[in-house]
């Protein structure tokens, strides 16, 4: 998901104009953080989840703190563009980035770009969302569970093509593990994007995949291809009939996760209060409802559970990465 469209967008509904500006206008008389606009700095292109939910959590945030902000979408390098131009932002509270898992991801695969050390680059405010992936097959090939796709393979080596979005993408990670666990030989067919992708799996060119429900959503409800499980620890409210894969492969869960993070060395009550904000944003029922249809479950994790979550990732794929050798073409 790369792009070089950039889009503003003031996030005030709910609160109205004129309320926000007589509040705007106490908390800059009061010189309390913030007394003007926070930009919250979205690394995909406008249009998808992680965009959706931004703008959702910043609406919110706007109400909190009386005063706006704004989603600004700086995509590029695997959201690099926007990691980096926020490392590198005066860290006072007034420019944070919506980060996703490819953080924990790019210092191995991409390890030039920057920045390099999120962990250390970055503080880390709270757990936005997190979603898992449904392995679903195409119609045609001859499976119906887990384990019937693992001996199918095993059988059929070099046959079962599996696409991704691209090389490095947490779908494809998700396959590698997949592939790690269980040994088996499929091969790995990367696209540029999700979309693509999709089409070939819609038209058997391709047999199976790893994709976030709202992603999946389409060709399984026509009937083109087959869910097997999910990557979730449980069963998902709208899937009730996929099992965990972990009752499969024990211990298999992935998740692409969103948190939100700002300049390192951004004064911890500037921090505490972005943290407490972003609680009240995933924590709303409209907000959870909303993201809710669109198979993303908005989380309330506070800055430890994010930084965790980070410091687990990064080591947990950049061991994969280093031991199957994935490298960009």
């Amino acid at each position: 998901m790369q792009g070089t469209m950039h889009r503003r967008t003031i996030l005030a509904a709910g609160l109205g104009l004129p309320a926000l500006a007589a509040a705007h206008r106490a908390q800059a008389q009061s010189g309390a953080w913030p007394n003007r606009a926070v930009t919250v700095v979205e690394g995909y292109p406008p249009g998808g989840v992680t965009d959706l939910a931004s703008r959702a959590v910043a609406d919110r945030m706007a109400r909190e703190f009386g005063v706006p902000v704004v989603v600004e979408n700086r995509p590029g390098a695997a959201t690099s563009v926007a990691a980096t131009y926020v490392a590198r932002a005066r860290p006072d509270g007034y420019t944070l980035v919506m980060g996703t898992t490819t953080l924990a991801i790019n210092n191995t695969l991409q390890p030039t770009l920057t920045p390099r050390d999120p962990g250390r680059e970055l503080d880390p405010i709270g757990m936005v969302f997190r979603t898992p992936f449904i392995l679903h097959v195409h119609e045609s090939l001859p499976v119906r569970t887990t384990a019937e796709l693992i001996d199918y393979a095993k059988a059929n080596p070099g046959k079962v093509l599996f696409a991704s979005p691209g090389t490095g993408a947490v779908s494809h990670l998700c396959l590698e593990l997949f592939k790690a666990r269980t040994g088996i030989d499929i091969v790995h067919v990367p696209y540029r994007g999700g979309a693509p992708a999709a089409l070939d799996l819609r038209a058997g060119r391709v047999h199976a995949m790893f994709q976030a429900p709202q992603e999946a959503a389409p060709t399984l409800r026509d009937g083109v291809t087959r869910g097997l499980s999910v990557t979730a620890p449980t069963r998902l409210a709208d899937y009730p009939n996929l099992p965990p894969i972990n009752e499969t492969i024990s211990g298999f869960e992935v998740f692409f996760w969103q948190g939100l993070f700002a300049p390192a060395g951004t004064p911890a009550a500037v921090i505490e209060r972005a943290g407490a904000a972003l609680r009240a944003a995933t924590n709303d029922a409209a907000n959870r409802a909303r993201l809710a249809e669109q198979g993303v479950e908005l989380l309330s994790g506070d800055a430890e559970t994010l930084r965790r979550t980070l410091a687990e990732d990064t080591t947990r794929w950049g061991n994969l990465i280093r031991e199957a050798g994935i490298r960009l073409e």
